[in-house]
């Protein structure tokens, strides 16, 4: 049972049972309290309204909300909110993303890393907390472990930054073609060019798709429906592909010798608003439940999963919660663990000015208690979580 939580009466003497996990079980699956002396339990802990349980996190059809049905609108988006109150992740099928610029996109990312390692470092740009450019292999580590993550990673940025704010975003930085002389016959092994074009396409889509989903659920948290539009308008959002090396030879070494033994990504939540993640197919994002089970997140180019970041928590007051999740190796005994891991997730965030507080509407919600009662910039509290894990010394 999760501690300090009072059940009321009704829950613990009359016809319901209490829930295994602590959660109170007077609630209903929208995660409004009948009981006001529960309500007053959760204002004080902050634990999650919910009692709904499931093997996988919800699947919502983004046509729902593109359609011109205004009912289906409004359940889409109730629905997308119920999942990022219950789950903090939904997974979104036709997303209306071009399949072609997905898969053209992996294709580059995996060009990119087979580079030679010399080769990917010189688009590292020192002090910068991998802002930009490339990260090499085990820089980064979750916010609570000193385990290095087994992966590498590239950073895309925003290229239309606004002039009066182009010193607080880093420029991008944008890796040369690769060539090999094949006896006698030089062959093109990385296209630059190509690469710059993908990432920035993808990254336009993602954008877009990501201000729709924060139109839905404004809409489903009762708030004007372009509420989080402007606030993330010229974004410091990111492109991530990042590339997870098969667990064998010195990748197999090197996480056994941490420590504690290291993982393609240990369990974290993410700093941003929200996040969209293009899967390629291999498994190993686990997602961590309410009632503390780990739950196996499939991941395909056919749908995006989507998550609720702690930006988005602390301007919801805890309403919408950042979700625990990470990247598990896979059993010594399974033939993926002998495969490279690729995924491209995009990181969307408020513009670097934004000035971080709950909404107020999302205070009354909850008797006025405000959970972050010290407002701070977006670009403050990035620099903040990016010293937590690493990347800023």
């Amino acid at each position: 049972m999760n501690s300090g939580f009072e059940h009321c009466g009704w829950c613990v003497d009359g016809n319901n049972d209490r829930d295994p996990t602590g959660i109170c079980c007077c609630v209903t699956r929208r995660g409004e309290p009948i009981c006001l002396r529960c309500k007053a339990a959760y204002q004080r802990t902050g634990l999650p309204l919910s009692t709904e349980t499931t093997s996988k996190i919800p699947t919502l059809d983004l046509q729902d909300y593109l359609c011109q049905d205004r009912d289906r609108q409004v359940k889409f988006a109730a629905d997308l909110t119920d999942a990022f109150r219950s789950f903090g992740f939904v997974s979104i099928a036709n997303h209306s993303v071009p399949a072609h610029e997905i898969e053209t996109a992996y294709t580059h990312a995996k060009a990119l890393f087979a580079l030679p390692e010399e080769t990917k470092a010189r688009y590292t740009v020192a002090d910068s907390g991998g802002a930009r450019g490339y990260t090499r292999f085990g820089a980064e580590h979750a916010k609570d472990s000193n385990a290095p993550d087994l992966k590498e990673f590239w950073h895309v940025g925003r290229e239309d930054v606004p002039w009066e704010q182009r010193d607080l975003y880093a420029p991008n930085v944008w890796p040369l073609g690769a060539f090999e002389n094949r006896d006698g016959l030089v062959t093109q092994v990385f296209d630059g060019q190509g690469f710059r074009h993908a990432m920035l396409d993808l990254y336009t889509s993602l954008e877009i798709l990501g201000g729709v989903l924060l139109q839905a659920t404004a809409e489903g948290l009762g708030l004007p429906r372009y509420h989080f539009i402007q606030p993330v308008n010229h974004g410091d959002s990111i492109l991530r592909p990042i590339h997870y090396p098969p667990i064998v030879g010195s990748v197999a070494e090197f996480a056994a010798n941490q420590e504690a033994t290291s993982v393609r990504s240990a369990q974290h939540e993410d700093i941003n608003v929200i996040t969209l993640l293009v899967g390629s197919g291999e498994p190993g994002l686990e997602v961590l439940s309410r009632q503390g089970e780990w739950i196996p997140v499939a991941t395909s180019p056919d749908t995006i999963v989507v998550n609720v970041g702690d930006m988005l928590q602390r301007s919801t007051n805890n309403i919408l919660r950042s979700t625990t999740h990470r990247v598990v190796n896979p059993p010594a005994s399974s033939p993926w663990r002998e495969k490279a891991r690729y995924s491209i997730p995009f990181f969307l965030h408020y513009n670097a000015e934004y000035v971080l507080r709950p909404i107020q509407a999302c205070i009354d919600a909850q008797d006025g208690v405000n959970h972050y009662p010290e407002a701070v910039t977006a670009r403050t509290y990035l620099l903040e979580r990016l010293a937590e894990i690493g990347l800023l010394k």
